[in-house]
């Protein structure tokens, strides 16, 4: 057989080769059965989810206004009630006063969230972002000088809210505010509310960026002096008495108060901080003088908006 057949025969095997591989059956995919076309399996994922979106839910709900507590049954059904506007509370992680948790400004939104939620009606808290610019690395400046402090940079902060306010979009809410307990986060929520509101122009979803969860806690102090006589003298330690109390209605432990009492150390900026149950109170009625100043703030601002759309 000389070379001239050996090639041409050659050609003739990998030609019908590859012929009865076109021409093969798909292999089975797991389970039996034929692969799928890509219509098809669009087809059946649509089905899939139609089916999960119609199941009864086989328990009554828990009365919490946080996402994160709540079974994706219980987050679908309250938003066909009506709550369809997510908040995304912004806190951070920074050295505080001598008996503050580092977590200060996550308590604090703990308390904060949940009474405006519950004042507007038609909310949810999505998980607090903890997560937020406390200074420089290189050098350490800010809260970044101090352990117990976690700080990202502006961008990561911009671009981890701007995923999870996109989150919310496609999940279906149609309202999204962002508000936020420290100095440092507010030029970022505010760009990415400017950001994403340009973006989502003429969609079903807004964001809002409330500035008077933070600007107007001067009004709170001067509730705070006029209601209770609670008038601060600072004492230099990054501490704050009305701060403490609203953290004190989550958890007195967070402060420290059974580890101060003990060392008769009850005062911050002057203000006596027992016995415990009162500064509660003090606490609650704060958290609620704020609240009725955010959501005047989310009213007034969503209220503006939908007059720019008419």
């Amino acid at each position: 057989m000389n070379a001239r057949t050996v090639l041409t025969t050659t050609t003739m095997v990998l030609t019908l080769a590859v012929a009865a591989s076109t021409q093969a059956p798909q292999p089975p995919r797991p389970g039996g059965g034929q692969q799928r076309s890509p219509a098809e399996r669009a087809a059946a994922a649509q089905a899939e989810h139609e089916k999960m979106m119609a199941m009864p839910r086989p328990v009554d709900a828990v009365d919490s206004v946080w996402l994160e507590e709540l079974t994706w049954l219980e987050v679908r059904d309250a938003m066909k009630a009506g709550k369809t506007t997510i908040i995304i509370p912004t806190g951070g992680m920074e050295q505080n006063g001598p008996y503050l948790a580092t977590g200060k400004h996550n308590y604090v939104n703990r308390a904060g969230c949940e009474a405006i939620a519950r004042k507007l009606g038609n909310a949810l808290c999505g998980p607090n972002v903890a997560f937020v610019p406390e200074g420089n690395f290189e050098p350490p400046t800010g809260a970044l000088m101090y352990p117990g402090s976690i700080g990202v940079s502006d961008a990561t902060f911009q671009a981890l809210l701007s995923d999870i306010a996109n989150s919310f979009r496609v999940t279906g809410f149609q309202n999204v505010i962002l508000l936020g307990d420290s100095g440092g986060n507010q030029r970022g929520m505010k760009e990415v509310a400017s950001t994403l509101g340009t973006k989502w122009a003429g969609g079903k979803t807004h964001i809002y960026y409330i500035a008077d969860y933070y600007d107007r806690f001067n009004e709170v102090v001067e509730y705070a002096e006029k209601t209770f006589g609670w008038k601060q003298v600072p004492d230099g330690s990054h501490d704050d008495a009305l701060i403490t109390a609203i953290i004190m209605t989550v958890s007195p432990d967070h402060v420290r108060m059974k580890q101060r009492t003990a060392k008769g150390l009850t005062k911050t900026n002057s203000i006596e901080l027992a016995p415990t149950t009162k500064a509660v109170e003090v606490g609650k009625a704060i958290v609620n003088k704020r609240a009725d100043i955010t959501v005047e703030a989310i009213k007034k601002a969503m209220a503006g908006a939908s007059s720019q759309q008419d």
